[in-house]
């Protein structure tokens, strides 16, 4: 087994993501209550938001993070656009990436690891190029290489290339050096929303 793949697949990575979401669950307590408490007041229930993601090996995961859109339909009675119910409150989450704190209770289950691929949904896994496929040989994480060279501002062909580059870099040092720099990341805000839009557009297949 090649060196990033038994790391990826290894006990060792593995011990340091449960070390980690319990250090991560204990020190943002405080905050992680303050913001439940601040999106139930300012949405309302449910105050945390659920989607079905592609997690290792295009295994199904649920994601958890704390909503920060409203409920708002339009007279058909679909969902308004991300851009018409993404709040003023919901965008300082993102800004500030208080939104993704539930995510480390994912790491303690096994689901998501601190640094990989973030997870996506699961309808992409089938738009992926055999390329761009390898990223699943991870388990998705918090964190990642492209979080780190610029969240959504980058594209999509360029995001998911740097996915598979950190398939086949994988290894303690790379791990402790994206989490290291993850902290300048969200300190400065640095890429939280893709040109033109809030988040990141639809992935359709065609980079």
């Amino acid at each position: 087994m090649p060196a990033p793949e038994l790391w990826l697949r290894g006990g060792t990575k593995r011990a340091i993501d449960v070390v980690g979401a319990v250090v991560g669950l204990v020190g943002t307590s405080p905050v992680t209550i303050a913001v439940a408490l601040a999106v139930r007041l300012r949405l309302g229930s449910p105050v945390l938001f659920r989607q079905e993601r592609a997690g290792q090996d295009g295994a199904s995961i649920t994601v958890v993070k704390f909503r920060t859109m409203t409920d708002a339909r339009g007279p058909d009675g679909a969902l308004l656009p991300d851009e018409q119910r993404l709040t003023r409150f919901g965008r300082a989450l993102r800004a500030t990436s208080f939104d993704e704190l539930p995510q480390f209770w994912s790491v303690l289950r096994g689901d998501m690891s601190l640094v990989g691929p973030r997870p996506l949904p699961m309808a992409y896994v089938d738009r992926y190029s055999p390329e761009q496929r390898r990223r699943l040989a991870a388990r998705p994480g918090i964190t990642g290489y492209a979080q780190v060279q610029g969240r959504n501002a980058v594209d999509w062909s360029a995001r998911l290339a740097m996915d598979v580059w950190y398939v086949d870099n994988a290894g303690f040092l790379l791990d402790m050096k994206l989490l290291a720099k993850t902290y300048w990341v969200v300190l400065t805000r640095r890429g939280v929303s893709a040109e033109g839009h809030v988040t990141m557009h639809e992935f359709t297949g065609d980079g």
